[in-house]
Parts: structure tokens; sequence; C-alpha cells
């Protein structure tokens, strides 16, 4: 493994001259749960016709990918990860257009997106503000928090497929549902942008709104420590932090993993967890609503080995 690593570097550097590229890159640094070993390569494209390219070779070297935008929903093995990353973070251009529609790369911060629609006095995208993801996996998982949800104004998704080539979903394409959506049937495909519709709105109310959202989550949610937010998905009928909660799991730690005193439905990293430790939390969690109350939760949290 380690000489394909050595030629799909070379291969990248031949074909695409000014990426950024690492090896042996620790995850920790970039997931919001601070966990995760290193990637074998780890690769910043700067423009989509860059990240085409490196798709391209990465592919023909026979590679395991994995694409990373914010990391905020991801679990990486404490081993790392034995493939190239593709992270996304460079691929941030956000811009509103005179039609009331907001178009962003896949590698831009929700939150940069919600504060670029709120000074264009556009509003609907208000709910996404505060969740700590990119617009790519936004997409992929129908991201959603109170009020809101990307089902609900995004209007089409620009995209490349395994061999390269661009194409557009458009209105239900998309196939969203809850955390879901078409792209997580073709996990081949690559988020570029996404284009959404918004409504036209008062810059004052609609920062409001956004201030409102942030002072609750301040209020209800551990943001002191590292998570990767709700840890597992909401059940049909219930409350996966209600479940938890009342099975009396508030507090219980699994060396430096926990859940959170504050918000039982999330999992934090109090400093130095390892990915070891957090799986075992996360079992440990979904024992016991299951012994209490016969519910199974479905983690939300993607785990990456």
């Amino acid at each position: 493994m380690e000489n394909i690593n050595v030629s799909c570097m070379a291969a990248l550097r031949a074909a695409v001259p000014d990426i950024e590229i690492a090896a042996a890159e620790p995850m920790s640094r970039h997931t919001t749960f601070a966990i995760g070993g290193p990637a074998d390569l780890f690769v910043t494209p700067k423009t989509p016709e860059q990240l085409s390219e490196a798709l391209k070779v990465i592919r023909s070297c026979g590679l395991p990918l994995l694409l990373l935008g914010n990391g905020s929903n991801m679990l990486v093995a404490d081993a790392g990860y034995r493939g190239a990353v593709i992270c996304m973070s460079e691929l941030d251009d956000v811009r509103a257009e005179d039609d009331g529609t907001l178009v962003a790369q896949a590698g831009a911060l929700l939150g940069r997106v919600a504060r670029r629609a709120q000074r264009a006095g556009l509003t609907g995208a208000e709910f996404s503000g505060g969740i700590p993801g990119s617009v790519g996996g936004a997409v992929f998982m129908n991201a959603g928090a109170y009020d809101g949800q990307m089902a609900g104004i995004v209007e089409k998704t620009e995209y490349l497929d395994g061999e390269g080539n661009l194409h557009t979903l458009t209105g239900e394409e998309h196939c969203f549902g809850y955390r879901n959506s078409a792209f997580r049937a073709h996990p081949d495909w690559t988020v570029v942008r996404t284009t959404m519709r918004l409504q036209p709105g008062d810059p004052a109310v609609i920062l409001d709104k956004m201030n409102d959202f942030a002072q609750r989550r301040r209020n209800k949610q551990p943001l002191n420590f590292p998570s990767a937010g709700s840890t597992f998905k909401r059940p049909e009928g219930y409350f996966a932090g209600r479940l938890i909660e009342d099975a009396g799991l508030k507090g219980v730690s699994v060396g430096a993993a926990q859940v959170s005193e504050k918000h039982a439905g999330f999992l934090i990293n109090r400093g130095g967890a390892t990915c070891d430790e957090m799986l075992r939390l996360i079992e440990l969690v979904q024992q016991r609503v299951r012994e209490r109350f016969g519910v199974e939760l479905e983690c939300e949290v993607r785990i990456v080995r």
C-alpha cells in the first residue's frame, strides 16, 4: 500500500501541479470530534477543476477515497484511514444572485451560507447557521435544525459522477428524506455546488432569528467540548436525548468519551478520547436504551475505519 500511495502522490502532482497534498495527516485535526489517526494521503483541491482531476487520478490508482467537508458528522478510527482523503475546505465560494438564489460550493460552511443570505436580505437559511457542517455534507444527509432542513431550500445540485463527468440534480431528483438523499445511494457522486432558493426578507429580522437559534444552542448544547452534534437519529415517536437521559446515562463515560451532562443526545470528547472509547460508549448507550425502552437507536455519525 505504501508504494501505491507514493505512486498516487506522484501521479497527482503530475496531473495537478498546484494541488496541496500531505502524507500521514492526522484526521483528529479535521473532525469536530477531534478524534482519528493519520490518513495516508490528504488532498486539498482549490478549484472544481482540480477536484475533478484529483478524483480521476485517485480512482485510477485504486485507492479507497473519503470526501471530507468540515468533518462534523464523522468518527475516524484510531488507526487512521488507509487511502486518500479529499478535503473540500478550499471550495468555499458563496454568492447571492439577483434572482433570489444563493449558490454555494460544497466546502462552504453552513454558518457562512446563513450569514451571506442574511446580508443579502434572503430568508430561509437561518436554521443552518449553527450546524457545524459544510454544504456538500449537508446536502448528502439533508441536514436540518429547528424549523428547517436542506430539502426545503435546495433547488439544484451540480455533482461529479464516478468518471468525473458533471451532472445536475433538480428538485425531487435529490430524493431527500430524513437525514437522507440520492447521494447516500451513490457514494461515487461528489457534490460540487448547490443552488438554494430563498425568499426576500428583512435583514434585521433574519439576524434576530439567527441570534435566537444561536442562543438556544448555547443554552442547550455542550458547545465547549468536541462532538459530532446529535450522535443518534431521532427514533420515530421519540427523542433520542430524552431516551438516553431517562435511561440514566447522562454523564456516563468510557475513558474520555462521555454522554454530555448538558444534553444527553450529544456524546463528547472530554479531552484525548479515542475512537475505540467513543464506539464503546455508543454501543453502551444503544444497549441500555434497547433494554430499558425497546427502542433501537441508530447512529447518525459516520464511522470511518
